[in-house]
C-alpha cells in the first residue's frame, strides 16, 4: 500500500517561510542599526526614522505590481531578482556616509527587491496550493516574518563585534547567497494556478453554516477595481493601514529605543525585542484558529489583548524591572502575531482568483502606507516631547479601532464568484 503523497505546496510554503524569514530580517535590521546610526551620525530621530518611512512607502507601492509580476511571469525569476536588489541594497548600506545614502539604498533598493520578493508574491503563489486553511496557511508563511524579529540580538552581536558598517555586508552577502539558489531551485507555481477557481466548498471550516449571501463583481474575476466597489474590500485596506501598518511598525522601528531609553542595555533591549518576535510568529500560527472559528472571532480579541498589553510599557516607564516589558513581549507580539495572516486570509476568502496577486498588493499598499507614516511620526513626536507616551497612545486606539472594524466584515459576503 502506498503512503500518500505530501502535497510540493508544503515544500513551497516552507520555501516562503525561509525568504520570508531572510527579506524581513534585513529590512527589520533598521530597529538595531537604527540608535547606533543616530548616535555615529548625530542626527534627528525624526528625520533618520524617515529612511524606514521611504522603505514601507516604495515598498507599497511597489507590491501591486509585484503581485501583478508574480501572476504573470515566472515566480522563481521574480523572487530571485528581488532577492538580489535587497541583498545588494543593505550590503551597499555599509558604504553610507550621507542621510541620502541610506534614504536611497535602504528606503528605496531594499523596499523594491523586498516587495519582489516578499508576501504579496508568496502569498499569490502559496494560495493556489492550498484551497482551504488559509488562515493556517498564511500564518505560518507569515511566522516568516515573525521570526525575523529574533534575529534582533544577531545583529546586536554582530554590530558590537564588526561595526555596523561589517555588519550590513555580513548581512547582505549571507543572505543573497541563501535566498537566490533556494527561489530558484524550489519555487515553483501550482499547476492549476491559472485554471477557473472553485468557490468555497460548503465542507470548508470557514464556511460552515455561513450564508452564501454574494456580492457579484461587474465581470467574471475579480479584479482591483471590481474589489474596491465593495464595503468589505475598503474595510479591509482601512484594517491594514491602521493595524498591520500604523501600529506595527511603530513598535517594530522605536521598541529597542523605547527599552534603550528606559535605560536597558542594548544587548537586553534587543534580547526584550526577539521575545516580541517569537511570539509574534506564535500568534502568526495561532491565526490558523480563524479557519475554524471564523476571522472576526478571532482578529478582533487579539487586538484587544494587544491594546492591552500596551499598557504595560506604560507601567514599565515608570516602575521599572524586565518584568512589564517581557510581559509586553509576550501578549503584545502574539496579540499583534495573530491579526496580520488573519486578514490577509479574509482577503483571500472574497478576493482569490487569477488577479489575487494584485488585490493583495493593494492591501499591502495600505498597510505600508501606514507603515511609512507611523515611524516618522513616533519618532517626530519623540523630538518634541521626548518621550514615547502619545505615540503609544495612538499604537493603542487605532489597534482597537481596527478590531472592531473586523467586525464589519460579514463572513460569507462578497466571495468570488466562478467563472
Amino acid at each position: 500500500m502506498k503512503s500518500p503523497r505530501i502535497s510540493y505546496g508544503w515544500v513551497v510554503l516552507a520555501t516562503g517561510f525561509v525568504i520570508m524569514l531572510l527579506g524581513y530580517a534585513i529590512r527589520n535590521t533598521f530597529t538595531v542599526f537604527y540608535p547606533v546610526i543616530v548616535n555615529d551620525f548625530g542626527w534627528a530621530r525624526g528625520n533618520t526614522a524617515i529612511m524606514y518611512t521611504l522603505t514601507m512607502l516604495c515598498y507599497g507601492l511597489v507590491a501591486p505590481l509585484a503581485g501583478s509580476l508574480v501572476d504573470r511571469l515566472n515566480p522563481k525569476i521574480v523572487i530571485a531578482s528581488g532577492g538580489l536588489i535587497v541583498s545588494g541594497g543593505i550590503a551597499l548600506c555599509g558604504q553610507a556616509t550621507a542621510m541620502w545614502h541610506f534614504y536611497l539604498l535602504y528606503g528605496v533598493m531594499v523596499a523594491v527587491g523586498l516587495s519582489l520578493m516578499g508576501f504579496t508574491p508568496l502569498s499569490a503563489i502559496i494560495t493556489h496550493w492550498f484551497s482551504h486553511r488559509k488562515g493556517l496557511v498564511f500564518g505560518l508563511l507569515g511566522a516568516g516574518f515573525g521570526v525575523s524579529l529574533v534575529s534582533a540580538p544577531v545583529f546586536q552581536h554582530l554590530i558590537s563585534s564588526y561595526g555596523w558598517r561589517n555588519s550590513y555586508v555580513i548581512i547582505g552577502l549571507t543572505a543573497a547567497a541563501i535566498i537566490v539558489p533556494l527561489s530558484i531551485a524550489l519555487i515553483k507555481r501550482s499547476p492549476g494556478q491559472h485554471e477557473a477557481d472553485e468557490p468555497p466548498s460548503p465542507s470548508c471550516p470557514y464556511s460552515a453554516g455561513v450564508p452564501e449571501t454574494i456580492d457579484v463583481p461587474p465581470g467574471p474575476e475579480w479584479t482591483v477595481r471590481s474589489a474596491f466597489s465593495t464595503r468589505t474590500f475598503k474595510i479591509l485596506l482601512f484594517i491594514s493601514f491602521c493595524n498591520m501598518g500604523f501600529a506595527q511598525q511603530i513598535l517594530i522601528t522605536h521598541q529597542v529605543y523605547f527599552l534603550q531609553d528606559l535605560g536597558y542595555e542594548p544587548m537586553v533591549a534587543a534580547s526584550i525585542f526577539s521575545v516580541f518576535g517569537a511570539c509574534f510568529a506564535v500568534g502568526n500560527i495561532s491565526s490558523g484558529l480563524s479557519d475554524h472559528l471564523g476571522r472576526s472571532k478571532v482578529f478582533t480579541p487579539a487586538s484587544f489583548v494587544a491594546a492591552s498589553a500596551i499598557f504595560l510599557l506604560f507601567m514599565a516607564e515608570s516602575l521599572g524591572g524586565l518584568f512589564l516589558p517581557l510581559t509586553f513581549a509576550v501578549l503584545g507580539g502574539i496579540g499583534l502575531g495573530i491579526t496580520p495572516p488573519t486578514c490577509f486570509a479574509a482577503v483571500a476568502d472574497y478576493f482569490h482568483g487569477r488577479n489575487y496577486g494584485s488585490i493583495q498588493g493593494t492591501v499591502i499598499l495600505a498597510c505600508a502606507i501606514g507603515g511609512a507614516l507611523g515611524p516618522w511620526l513616533g519618532g517626530f513626536l519623540h523630538d518634541l516631547s521626548g518621550s514615547y507616551i502619545v505615540t503609544l497612545v495612538i499604537v493603542q486606539v487605532l489597534v482597537v479601532v481596527s478590531g472592531l472594524l473586523m467586525w464589519f466584515v460579514d463572513p460569507g459576503r462578497n466571495r468570488r464568484v466562478a467563472h
